[in-house]
């Protein structure tokens, strides 16, 4: 079975999403520094970046980015698009080993390595995207028990984390931040699928916007993207970025692509050989990921601890100020 057209459509417009994304960590973070050198820093409570055009070109490629991966949605299945936001991570790294001078040593290349070879798996493996010809159709497998259940399920955990455990465990346990960001995150993909099949449909002629089921997918994905983007500011406010961001990448993606299974069945039209291909690659996806993270300091030089603030404290500065700024629009 064969890649079909809707995959490659989806396929080319999810890497072009990792590119631009990827690039905007690096091209913001140069703005990030340079206003930083003229100015209060970021992290410190400055906005002076917002007068940097470096940081404003970041911004647009992120935009540009985070469309492309919405419209990669309307075109192929969320167990091919989600895991490839990986890519974005090689870019970044690709990226800052040569104009950031960060150096990316042997464990980041094999890091890298690692993330194109599961990419590769999955994508040569990846389900055909189901023919939907209205976003009825969609309502229809959004209003199924299985994915009722999977639904009900996800809102009663966010409801108990937040109101039970946020207060008692917030400020000590990441998984409570990260948990309701990646529930929520795995519902938001969904309607931001069925929001996107029914835009590809308006666009072909048959407009879709007079049916009530667009505005209520509409709506869920502004009131998640809502939620999400409160509590990963949190998140990031309170816990280690360079931890969040793998943790909550495999959280993420691994409860979308459940809910993906659950509402669009993705994988009934698959054999085991195929399955059990994606699940290796995903897996291979998520050991280059988080080698990338946990590994993306070392072969830094030591320098001195006499200074309080040394060239490499402000460089770190700099790094947790950009990631955050780059971890609160990448929501998908």
């Amino acid at each position: 079975m064969g890649i079909s057209p809707d995959n490659v459509h989806g396929l080319v417009l999810a890497v072009s999403s990792s590119v631009f994304i990827g690039s905007s960590y690096i091209v913001k973070k140069k703005g990030l520094i340079k206003s930083g050198n003229n100015g209060t820093r970021a992290g410190a409570g400055g906005h002076s970046y917002l007068c940097e055009p470096w940081w404003w070109a970041g911004m647009i490629a992120m935009i540009v980015g985070e469309i492309a991966n919405f419209a990669a949605y309307a075109f192929a299945p969320a167990i091919l698009v989600t895991p490839l936001g990986a890519l974005s991570i090689i870019f970044s790294a690709v990226l800052a080993h040569f104009i950031l001078k960060e150096k990316l040593h042997i464990f980041g290349v094999l890091g890298c390595v690692l993330c194109v070879v599961g990419s590769t798996s999955i994508v040569l493996h990846a389900p055909q995207e189901r023919a939907i010809e209205s976003v009825k159709e969609v309502w229809h497998l959004a209003t199924e028990p299985g994915f009722l259940v999977y639904s009900g399920v996800v809102l009663v955990v966010v409801s108990v984390l937040i109101f039970r455990f946020v207060p008692l465990y917030g400020q000590t346990h990441m998984i409570v931040y990260v948990g309701i960001c990646s529930l929520m995150g795995s519902i938001t993909v969904m309607s931001v699928k069925a929001l996107g099949i029914a835009l590809k449909l308006t666009f072909s002629g048959s407009n879709q916007f007079i049916y009530y089921q667009t505005w209520l997918f509409t709506i869920v994905v502004f009131v998640a993207c809502l939620l999400q983007i409160n509590y990963l500011n949190k998140a990031l406010d309170t816990f280690n970025t360079a931890v969040i961001s793998p943790v909550y990448y495999v959280m993420f993606t691994s409860l979308t692509i459940l809910a993906s299974m659950i509402m669009f069945k993705d994988w009934n039209s698959q054999n085991a050989s195929q399955i059990v291909t994606e699940v290796c690659g995903f897996i291979t996806i998520l050991s280059g990921t988080f080698l990338l993270h946990r590994t993306k300091d070392m072969g830094n030089a030591p320098i001195s601890k006499s200074s309080p603030e040394t060239p490499v404290s402000i460089k770190e500065n700099s790094t947790t100020s950009a990631n955050t700024e780059e971890q609160q629009m990448a929501v998908f």
